[in-house]
């Protein structure tokens, strides 16, 4: 049974993916908005697995919940330039411009795109048409107002929790700039990547996870000065506060480092598994003329040469080619045998 709040939208109780927002929802009537992105990314999710078995009545369930919680976001989450994050138990909202503190947060805006919510599924053309526009305004405002490029980094929220009246939670604990509070929550930071990669803006999500990677905050003596922590390893934090902007927090962080091996292989450079088939979605640097990849399915390694060339605003992109043992695979997909042998694969991609 899925409970939703006033506004039709999933409960946040004490805290959802941020706990530190423990106190928005503690009365049982706060929501959250970027639950109900994420919401219909594990709907869509159970679908398809419902789906493949034959589940046809579970199938309609999940499609049914997934167009009202579609309407209801678009409805009571849109703020006119981005999406909301929350509703406090008395139906204030957070992550509005109406806001003093917490004007905007990355992760609504970012599974705008991620959840597949703007993929129109049981709606008409129209309609995703227009949440796949307010995504990309929504991410154009990240890129303004969170994305700080003169120091490298990423904020989750601005501004940072301090006064305001509405307590959202032990968030506030955090000095502004720190940690979830208004600095580079590595999370949050990497899913904005994924999803400028997802619009198709290839140029904007491989920049951002150049700030993200650990490696460029230790390129002189003066940056490891800064941030203070292992260079090759992925941090949970940086600080966006001064005396400390730049600095690292934990670091070996594991939820962080996970999401950014998706990002690397999946989101830039292209590689989807789906049971046992692998296709590609490249989204290559516009430099880049071509890149191998190794790889191992169960104990079979498939050698695999990409080769970029570029075309007019009119030409066909994306993989144009793809040659397994010599052989063109018409439907551009791998289907992948574990067969003990090596497999050659090249493939072509024709970038604008």
């Amino acid at each position: 049974m899925l409970r939703f709040g006033e506004h039709g939208l999933p409960l946040i109780g004490t805290g959802d993916w941020n706990d530190g927002m423990n106190l928005v929802g503690m009365q049982g009537k706060g929501e959250s908005i970027w639950l109900g992105f994420f919401l219909c990314e594990v709907l869509r999710q159970f679908a398809e697995v419902a789906r493949a078995r034959g589940d046809q009545s579970f199938t309609a369930l999940c499609h049914e919940e997934v167009v009202r919680l579609r309407q209801n976001i678009e409805q009571h989450g849109w703020d006119g330039e981005w999406y909301r994050r929350a509703y406090f138990d008395d139906g204030t909202p957070l992550g509005s411009a109406g806001n003093t503190e917490c004007k905007i947060d990355s992760i609504s805006q970012s599974w705008s795109v991620l959840s597949g919510a703007d993929s129109g599924l049981g709606n008409d053309v129209g309609n995703s048409i227009a949440n796949i526009e307010r995504s990309r305004m929504a991410m154009k405002r990240v890129d303004e107002r969170l994305v700080r490029r003169d120091v490298g980094l990423v904020q989750l929220l601005d501004p940072p929790f301090d006064k305001a009246n509405m307590d959202p939670g032990y968030i506030r604990g955090y000095v502004p700039g720190v940690r979830e509070n208004g600095g580079q929550y590595t999370h949050g930071a990497v899913w904005a990547a994924m999803a400028c990669a997802a619009l198709g803006d290839g140029e904007r999500a491989w920049e951002l996870f150049t700030m993200i990677n650990p490696v460029n905050h230790a390129l002189s003596a003066e940056a490891i000065d800064t941030y203070k922590v292992e260079p090759y390893v992925v941090a949970a934090d940086v600080y966006g506060v001064k005396p400390h902007i730049g600095r690292g927090g934990w670091s070996w962080y594991t939820g962080s480092a996970g999401w950014m091996y998706r990002l690397v292989v999946e989101s830039l450079l292209g590689l989807r598994l789906a049971v046992d088939k692998l296709h590609f979605v490249p989204c290559l640097p516009a430099d880049w003329q071509a890149f191998k990849i190794h790889y191992r399915y169960r104990e079979t390694v498939y050698h695999i040469a990409f080769s970029q060339t570029h075309v007019g605003d009119d030409g066909q992109h994306g993989v144009t080619l793809l040659v397994v043992d010599g052989v063109e695979q018409l439907d551009k997909v791998i289907a992948l045998v574990d067969d003990r042998r090596d497999h050659l694969v090249e493939v072509s991609v024709q970038a604008r």
